[in-house]
């Protein structure tokens, strides 16, 4: 009785130890297809989730990845918390072990996050506007001073963002002038875009809002995504 007993625990701790090993080498090659694919320049953290990892390995089939993707620069702009979830990856277990680079892998649908920071937001916005956090209704508030008819004149505003193409463009909700002064078109003085694009992943914009901790974050999803290229 006891050498079975002794049996059994060995065959659970060579399971444990083969369901580790084998995630480990899923997970370090989908960082690597994913690294090679959105061009970066390290690969990124990936955990497959949900336990045992052996039972979705032999079927060749993972309900859900994590990929941290972290900061990353697109179009001369940075991109900060890059972050996406793989649902319903294909990878069969056997093309992994006999050809790891050969082996296309396909995620059904990828969520993913990314935040613009205020410095970011800043770097683009007219010459003295600066992002001064998030307005109300999910907007962002700009203040500043704008030139008009010679005089420099201070300002606040609500910026409501829009998308188009993979580009944001922040126009003002409401713009406040100082001092009783009419500035024709002053909307147009404190306008900006923000191109966002080429994200990781086929990643198009869905959603964006003004972030707790300052700037924007952004929603993206795709379908049907290969993870090489």
């Amino acid at each position: 009785m006891r050498k079975l007993v002794v049996a059994l625990l060995v065959l659970v701790v060579l399971a444990v130890v083969l369901d580790r090993v084998a995630v480990a080498g899923v997970q370090r090659e989908i960082a690597k297809q994913v690294q090679a694919s959105a061009d970066l320049d390290a690969p990124p953290t990936v955990q497959v989730r949900g336990v045992p990892f052996l039972t979705q390995a032999i079927g060749g089939r993972y309900e859900e990845i994590a990929i941290d993707i972290g900061d990353i620069q697109r179009e001369g702009i940075r991109l900060s918390d890059v972050q996406a979830t793989l649902f319903g990856v294909e990878a069969p277990l056997m093309d992994l072990i006999q050809n790891a680079t050969g082996t296309k892998i396909v995620a059904e649908r990828v969520t993913g996050t990314v935040t613009i920071s205020e410095e970011t937001l800043n770097s683009r916005a007219p010459r003295g506007i600066k992002i001064e956090g998030g307005g109300g209704d999910g907007t962002v508030r700009v203040s500043g001073e704008v030139t008009a008819m010679g005089n420099k004149v201070p300002v606040t505003a609500d910026m409501k963002v829009e998308v188009k193409d993979g580009v944001l463009r922040l126009t003002p909700a409401k713009v406040t002038i100082a001092g009783g002064f009419t500035v024709p078109n002053a909307e147009r003085l404190v306008t900006f875009t923000v191109p966002v694009q080429g994200l990781p992943l086929d990643l198009k914009i869905t959603e964006v809002r003004s972030a707790p901790g300052g700037g924007l974050a952004i929603d993206a999803t795709a379908t049907d995504v290969p993870l090489s290229r």
